[in-house]
């Protein structure tokens, strides 16, 4: 950005490094993982609903409904009239509170831990290499909101603060991860579930109170998640977008979408592994190396600076195989 002040958005770096080739397959990346974060969400949903609503089922035209399935489609309903919304400030505004959600998670599962009688006693395995790749897939995961980060330092009235935000927001980030990670095991070791809140008991408050937050969470994000996406179709479609059936119809498409994608592949655990292993990896990792390397010129000449950075391409290229290698394998297994 620095290279060229008219850069204000990711893809905007794929054009200046590669063109429009480059702007495409960032793009492509941005969008399908901004896509399956948000089915991701769907199936959040429908595993905590169950969780505490276990024997619901729903009955329509003489087809019986599985509670899950009934509460993806449910939560997709009750999402659809925000994604139809143009104006989104107030949904960002909603969105903004995950950090105090997240805070509000995290001392509700400490406290069901602390008090209320599970404790923290429980022990695992303390390497499981086997689930290696999964995790550091996940690891990916949890912070690859990279391709943000462009929008967010144009979006800033002092820029010079840029890298203080970043060591901030990482820093919260690891401590909110790490906590949650270290209450998982003690207090439910090998046992621990793709999503804490399936292990806790419904009922107590401060368990409830986990589950509750969990859930407003991604009904809040949705939205804000899906836009991009959204605003690409508009300028794919420029001119058939501005005509209000058919921005209906897209959105309503593109939730529909979701809904069929959350039911045919029901696993948080593997959905997320497997975005973050191939989309996470490679947008937040390999591709701002690679647009780093072609701007900046670096590639022409051996150094310290080209190591490093060829380094990192090849142990992300590393996790992107073995990890998405991984997470297919688990869910087919699962299916």
């Amino acid at each position: 950005m620095d290279a060229d002040p008219n850069i204000r958005s990711y893809p905007d770096i794929g054009e200046r490094a590669f063109g429009k080739k480059g702007r495409v397959l960032v793009s492509i990346f941005m969008n399908s993982e901004l896509y399956l974060v948000a089915t991701g969400f769907l199936i959040l949903e429908g595993d905590n609903l169950q969780n505490l609503l276990p024997n619901v089922e729903f009955t329509l035209g003489g087809l019986t409904i599985g509670g899950k399935q009934g509460f993806v489609v449910i939560v997709a309903l009750i999402i659809l009239p925000t994604v139809l919304l143009d104006n989104l400030s107030i949904l960002s505004y909603i969105s903004a509170s995950g950090v105090l959600a997240s805070i509000i998670t995290l001392a509700s599962i400490f406290w069901t831990g602390a008090f209320e009688g599970v404790g923290f006693h429980q022990k695992g395995t303390f390497i499981n290499l086997q689930g290696l790749p999964t995790a550091i897939s996940l690891y990916a995961f949890c912070y690859c909101a990279h391709p943000v980060f462009p929008t967010l330092y144009t979006s800033m009235k002092n820029k010079n603060q840029f890298s203080l935000v970043l060591m901030v927001c990482f820093f919260l980030c690891t401590f909110i991860y790490a906590s949650m990670a270290i209450f998982g095991y003690l207090m439910f070791g090998s046992g621990v579930k793709s999503q804490i809140t399936l292990n806790l008991p419904t009922n107590n408050l401060s368990s409830r109170m986990a589950i509750y937050t969990t859930l407003v969470n991604p009904i809040s994000k949705y939205a804000l998640m899906v836009t991009p996406i959204v605003n690409a179709t508009r300028n794919w479609f420029a001119s058939h977008y501005n005509k209000g059936p058919f921005r209906l119809l897209t959105s309503t498409a593109l939730v529909i979408s979701t809904v069929i994608v959350a039911l045919t592949v029901p696993f948080f655990a593997y959905l997320m592994s497997l975005v973050g292993a191939f989309l996470s990896v490679t947008a937040s990792i390999i591709l701002p190396c690679l647009c780093y390397l072609k701007i900046s010129g670096t590639y022409q000449r051996l150094g310290f600076e080209i190591v490093v950075l060829v380094g990192i391409i090849i142990m992300g290229v590393a996790v992107v195989v073995i990890g998405t290698y991984t997470s297919l394998v688990q869910i087919i297994g699962h299916l």
